[in-house]
């Protein structure tokens, strides 16, 4: 695929096997980001015990915009992580090593 359409699909369509966002990935890094992130994003929410109407709340980021970061269906942009890790007080950004 040309690097221009990188961004074409959602990040979830380059699951090669497996259920977003457990599958095993493609060799496309931003995909793995998307997918390492909305792992992140489950688990703080999963540990704070919070809904994603109430991330909405705290982060001043859409529901629908989280709903669709969490099921790889969009490639959430800077602005809205940098929202999201601020509401949750951790890093939701993962290493080099995705």
């Amino acid at each position: 695929m040309p690097q221009g359409d990188a961004r074409r699909l959602p990040p979830r369509a380059y699951c090669a096997s497996g259920v977003w966002p457990e599958a095993v990935m493609e060799e496309h890094h931003g995909a793995r980001v998307a997918q390492a992130m909305a792992a992140r994003l489950r688990a703080a929410l999963d540990g704070r015990g919070w809904s994603v109407a109430q991330l909405s709340r705290e982060s001043g980021v859409a529901r629908f915009t989280i709903a669709k970061a969490l099921t790889g269906e969009a490639w959430p942009d800077l602005l809205t992580i940098a929202n999201l890790e601020k509401a949750l007080d951790c890093d939701l950004w993962p290493g080099r090593d995705v």
